[in-house]
């Protein structure tokens, strides 16, 4: 087979692989998404760098040295940017430029004003190595098959490129150019030419588990206040419960309830009270420390979930959470609003693993709170036996 038919083929599989991947993709607009995208420009201007080394025939030997190689460096910084872009990891765009700048003029020097075939080579596969130091560190932040895959590909591409130089420089046969028959350049026009098809499908196994994690995430979220919502406090509940046997100590549960909350929003409307409900989130979260854990799980009532907690101090905390919204007006909209909390506290035996008990625990405190004159913190015995005022508990 002739060097033209195989970069022919190349050129139609990478052009075949961006239209694929720009035509099945649809999701929300994002990083993720747009990364996906250029990924797939990337392929399309890959593909005109291996039309250029088909159609040699038909270009003079500058054409194809300065159009071929420009196309493949510009696909190899886009590349590095789609990857990134796609890890959430930062683009290092500059970077990328002056490594394709640099490759480029290396390229051009020693192709078109000092030939010296050799060094062209090993000018240009500084530059390709380079792009791919700049993939395999986004990609060791993080662990999942994909990220494997990819990390294989990227090390394939990198051994091939040590070994086209290793050929050229410390093989027994001189070499001519890319486009002279030989087996060297068969072999790896072959593999250079696979390669895209391996990181495209690696790709596309990364952007799926991108995908999934934002799913698993976004069931788990509160839409309306970027907190947890019922099933995610649930799961976290479970964890905090099975570890606080191991650790020895308990987990302790803040129910809270803004008071008189529907009077907000039939007085000012649903959008100032969903403004509000954040507002208050943001001052309970003030109070709240790394690892505790605060959720919604409906209309104004909040769970806060506090890891190696007795119940003086999840008192405590929900007194200071407390006199925090009370002494802290909200300003919604030009209205200024003045909330107030009632809050049941509790705590998770040692040996409890039933959240929705301890929950229903701290539900009574919460109720008993309100029919008391809200704005104030009830505790539930850890028993269920009974509730005590907060003021009564820390006298």
């Amino acid at each position: 087979m002739h060097i033209e038919t195989l970069s022919l083929i190349s050129a139609l599989q990478s052009l075949a692989l961006a239209a694929m991947m720009w035509a099945g993709t649809r999701s929300r607009p994002g990083r993720a998404h747009t990364g996906l995208l250029l990924r797939a420009a990337a392929l399309a201007v890959e593909s005109l760098g291996w039309g250029a080394l088909a159609l040699q025939a038909w270009l003079s030997p500058a054409q194809m040295l300065l159009g071929g190689n420009a196309f493949n460096l510009i696909a190899q910084g886009m590349g590095v940017i789609a990857l990134r872009m796609l890890l959430g990891e930062p683009l290092r765009w500059r970077l990328v430029v002056a490594i394709g700048v640099l490759g480029y003029l290396g390229v051009a020097w020693f192709g078109l004003i000092d030939p010296d075939y050799r060094s062209r080579v090993l000018w240009g596969s500084v530059a390709i190595i380079a792009n791919i130091l700049l993939q395999v560190q986004a990609l060791v932040a993080g662990r999942s098959r994909a990220r494997t895959v990819l990390l294989v590909t990227c090390t394939m591409s990198a051994l091939l490129v040590i070994w086209r130089c290793g050929q050229l420089w410390l093989g027994s046969s001189v070499l001519g150019g890319l486009t002279e028959p030989s087996a060297i350049n068969y072999f790896y026009i072959l593999f250079a030419g696979m390669q895209p098809l391996f990181a495209s499908v690696a790709f596309l196994l990364l952007y799926n588990e991108i995908l999934q994690r934002e799913l698993h995430l976004l069931a788990r979220l509160d839409p309306l206040t970027g907190v947890n919502n019922r099933l995610a406090l649930t799961e976290a509940a479970g964890r905090l419960m099975r570890g606080a046997g191991r650790r020895g100590k308990p987990v302790g549960v803040l129910l809270l309830d803004a008071d008189h909350f529907k009077s907000v929003n039939d007085r000012f409307g649903h959008a100032v009270g969903d403004k509000a409900l954040r507002e208050l989130v943001s001052n309970i979260r003030a109070k709240l420390r790394a690892n505790d854990v605060i959720g919604r799980i409906g209309g104004e009532e909040f769970v806060v979930l506090v890891p190696d907690t007795t119940l003086q101090d999840a008192l405590a905390l929900g007194e200071r959470i407390r006199a925090t919204v009370e002494c802290t007006p909200l300003l919604v909209d030009g209205q200024t609003l003045q909330l107030t909390t009632s809050i049941g506290a509790t705590v998770a035996a040692l040996d409890e693993g039933d959240f929705a008990a301890v929950l229903r625990r701290a539900d009574a405190a919460l109720y008993a709170a309100k029919r008391a004159g809200r704005n104030q913190v009830v505790v539930a015995s850890d028993n269920g036996s009974g509730c005590e005022s907060g003021a009564m508990l820390s006298a």
